[in-house]
């Protein structure tokens, strides 16, 4: 069936919810609902933080950002000192990578690994 108004939203675990949706309004992600799970939005997409945590799923778990200025996104990212602030491995600085997009890295505190990628043209 083609929707054109359907979106798919993944869930997020967290193993300190608090924690969690400290860091996803530090970075600046827009809370939309905060309840039993969190929604939080960035631009046209979207994500559920649950408050559910398995170790070996959290430590495999990804997500890919999209963005249109991956330098502007890398410096706001690098001045919030997230390592710091939550206890977070260090980022890991924008690259081209071998499948064509320049990509950098950074882990929220359950283990999440977030590729912040600049949009291909």
């Amino acid at each position: 069936m083609d929707d054109p108004t359907a979106i798919a939203r993944p869930f997020v675990p967290a193993k300190d919810f608090a924690l969690s949706k400290a860091f996803y309004d530090a970075i600046g992600f827009e809370k939309q609902h905060d309840g039993e799970v969190a929604i939080y939005r960035i631009g046209a997409t979207s994500f559920i933080l649950q408050n559910y945590y398995v170790p070996d799923w959290a430590n495999n778990f990804m997500m890919q950002l999209l963005v249109d200025d991956l330098d502007g996104w890398w410096a706001h990212l690098d001045a919030l000192d997230l390592p710091a602030r939550f206890g977070v491995p260090t980022l890991r600085a924008p690259a081209m990578q071998p499948w064509g997009l320049r990509v950098g890295y950074l882990v929220d505190p359950s283990g999440v690994l977030w590729h912040v990628a600049q949009r291909s043209e």
